[in-house]
């Protein structure tokens, strides 16, 4: 290189010269780096807030819904003081949960449907049988009516009730759930491991949160009890139907608690088919609204008393298919000493509740009008005889009538 050229690029000091522009362009890179290492930054911090809010927001909806479900501390007092008497678990990984639908008229929603009395009745009463592996569901509606003996139960003053044979319903009316599950214990010899009570305006916001549930009508329906009126074919019902369609006796069906029951069984099988859609439960702005209604509306033992309890059980059931999930009622009869009353149709219930107890399938017919079929004990002696049929329906089917 030349003195001329090395002198040309000396400056004062020693320090070297540096072309046109070259001064502002190095220190606008630097600028522009800071400003890209600023930006990341900024950009991370505010990933790290989203998040942090997010999980923030998920943790509040977390213990909302958690907060919601009503702990049944009173009844697991009641029933760890009679655990001696009550059966116990025969089949490993099967689960027993009575479903109690309590007719209270206490709190504003629930008022509008009758004075409240100062009791509670059992307007509804199934024992959800979840078999070991969850390859089915088999709920069994115990009827209101039927003549059972009711033990000596605990009341809400905190008096005794003396041991009595009377209708099923009044067992919750004198003790709640606990004197509820002690009766279908000592009636069935089936431990019942959890239970869950749901009153009308939790069964009105469930229906209301997923939409409405379709039924389809023969005939239209004109009930001024039940508040409903409901033109023939396919409706779909909010809350406020769906509870007159569940309730009603006089205009719907025969008149007898029996299709009032089996209307029941075929509402609660579409209510799972819609719940268990792809478009409820892959949908968090439908599945939200399901989970608070749901949660609003329970009050359960303590073991089932949180959203980690009830996911495990949900996660348990979601592989079942709806052709899996039977319904049917309890066979009984009419009373001896009351033709208005029931009694077990024996012995094809003990029948049912051994297969139960054993988690043996049961076997559903959906065509026949009889509650058991006498093929057991018709057959020559020495034959062996197939497994039971009981008169029922699955979630699968369609709800018309």
């Amino acid at each position: 290189m030349s003195d001329s050229a090395g002198a040309s690029s000396a400056q004062p000091g020693g320090g070297r010269a540096l072309g046109p522009g070259t001064g502002s362009s190095a220190s606008g890179r630097g600028r522009a780096r800071r400003r890209r290492r600023r930006w990341a930054c900024g950009t991370g911090l505010a990933v790290v807030l989203v998040l942090l809010a997010a999980a923030g927001a998920g943790w509040a909806v977390y213990r909302k819904l958690e907060g919601n479900i009503t702990p049944d501390e009173a009844a697991a007092a009641e029933l760890a003081r009679y655990e001696e008497e009550r059966p116990a678990a025969l089949a490993e990984g099967a689960r027993n949960i009575l479903l109690i639908g309590s007719d209270s008229r206490s709190g504003d929603e629930n008022r509008r449907y009758g004075r409240d009395a100062g009791t509670e009745r059992s307007d509804t009463v199934i024992l959800l049988h979840l078999s070991a592996g969850r390859r089915s569901a088999t709920a069994v509606s115990v009827p209101r009516d039927l003549m059972v003996d009711v033990p000596g139960c605990r009341r809400p003053d905190g008096s005794r009730s003396e041991p009595m044979f009377t209708m099923f319903n009044s067992a919750f009316a004198l003790g709640g759930s606990a004197c509820t599950i002690r009766t279908v214990e000592k009636l069935t010899d089936i431990r019942v491991d959890h239970h869950v009570v749901v009153d009308f305006a939790g069964f009105k916001d469930m229906v209301d949160a997923v939409d409405g549930v379709e039924v389809c009508l023969r005939e239209p329906v004109d009930d001024e009890d039940a508040e409903l009126k409901l033109p023939a074919g396919r409706v779909t019902l909010n809350g406020e139907q769906a509870l007159g369609y569940v309730r009603a006796r006089k205009t719907l069906g025969d008149g007898s608690d029996t299709s009032r029951m089996e209307r029941q069984q075929r509402f609660l099988g579409a209510l799972v088919n819609k719940v268990s859609g792809n478009d409820v439960l892959l949908n968090p702005v439908k599945l939200y609204p399901v989970l608070d209604a749901a949660t609003s509306s329970l009050t359960t033992d303590p073991g089932l008393a949180s959203l980690r309890s009830l996911y495990d059980l949900a996660r348990g059931l979601r592989e079942i298919p709806t052709e899996g999930v039977r319904f049917l009622t309890v066979p009984r009869e009419p009373y001896a000493g009351n033709a208005d009353r029931d009694q077990l149709a024996q012995p094809a219930a003990e029948k049912l509740f051994e297969r139960l107890r054993r988690d043996a399938p049961v076997r559903i017919d959906t065509g026949s009008d009889t509650k058991a079929t006498k093929r057991d004990h018709e057959k020559p002696s020495g034959v062996t005889s197939p497994a039971p049929t009981f008169s029922g329906n699955t979630a699968a089917e369609d709800t018309c009538e």
